[in-house]
């Protein structure tokens, strides 16, 4: 079975966006979109006050009015829609379990400022590890699909193992036929904050050493990919604001997450969470070891 696109729906205009996003997507990957809402009883923060009849009622027409406007935009793409019962992150991570990627929409805390993460996004990341990808409505009203595709941005960590954020980052690249910038930053060994006379050649040298990792780290996948064009970027300094810089205008960012199996929740580094909340573009968060 391919691996379908969910999207998770509450009748917002972030769910909206996120359906028309998540709709492009599956046109992209060749695979059917899945529409979901997720009832939690007795009582659901986006529904209140309404009986249970009113609250599946009230589902199933925030579902159909969503695949309504993604069929007339994608009048080919296979569409389903399915009513849950449960609570909400929870029924959505189950059911993004044999999907290839989840959506969710996000809500702008205005202008530039980036994405409003809230607890049903964040319950929702720690409890699955499917790619999950979190998309703001417009910033204008009268905005529009772009004809084309931007540049997709991606976070690497030298120090880590990202065959998983790779692997994403450029099967999204190949897709969308366009560029990748891989992104890494870097700080000097704590031991230099206490060298009174610092070379400034050493700092070149340190650069150039971590440049040539993050190079030797993308040289396999530019090798599978040879229709990608990859850039790479390091820089000393952190790596969350260079990311929220290079969102705006890009097409889609990509950062990692490690998995937690414990109580405790989700892990995000502050590079992801400097990318979640401060993000224009859309976030897609890949769990990796």
């Amino acid at each position: 079975m391919k691996h379908h696109v969910t999207v998770g729906i509450d009748g917002s205009l972030e769910s909206r966006a996120a359906a028309m996003w998540g709709a492009r997507e599956a046109s992209l990957r060749e695979v059917p979109l899945r529409l979901v809402h997720a009832v939690e009883w007795p009582m659901s923060p986006a529904i209140p006050r309404l009986g249970r009849e009113s609250a599946d009622r009230w589902a199933d027409e925030a579902l159909t009015e969503a695949s309504e406007d993604v069929r007339r935009r994608y009048p080919g793409l296979e569409i389903t829609i399915r009513c849950l019962s449960g609570r909400p992150a929870a029924a959505l991570a189950a059911e993004a379990t044999d999907a290839g990627l989840l959506v969710l929409g996000s809500r702008g805390l205005g202008g530039l400022v980036g994405f409003f993460v809230g607890s049903v996004g964040m319950s929702t990341l720690a409890a699955t590890e499917t790619p999950v990808a979190l998309v703001r409505p417009p910033r204008e009203a009268g905005d529009t699909e772009p004809a084309g595709y931007g540049e997709i941005v991606v976070g690497v960590d030298i120090h880590e193992a990202a065959d998983k954020v790779l692997s994403f980052a450029f099967e999204e690249a190949a897709r969308r036929k366009c560029a990748l910038r891989a992104v890494h930053g870097w700080k000097l060994p704590p031991a230099y904050e206490y060298i009174p006379f610092f070379d400034p050649d050493n700092e070149r040298d340190i650069g150039r050493s971590v440049t040539q990792m993050l190079d030797d780290m993308l040289k396999p996948w530019r090798d599978k990919f040879p229709s990608v064009r990859a850039d790479s970027q390091a820089f000393m300094g952190p790596a969350g604001s260079r990311l929220v810089q290079a969102s705006v205008g890009a097409d889609l960012v990509i950062v990692g997450r490690h998995l937690r199996r414990s109580p405790l929740g989700t892990h995000l580094g502050p590079v992801a969470h400097a990318v979640l909340h401060h993000a224009t573009a859309p976030v897609a968060v890949i769990a990796h070891d």
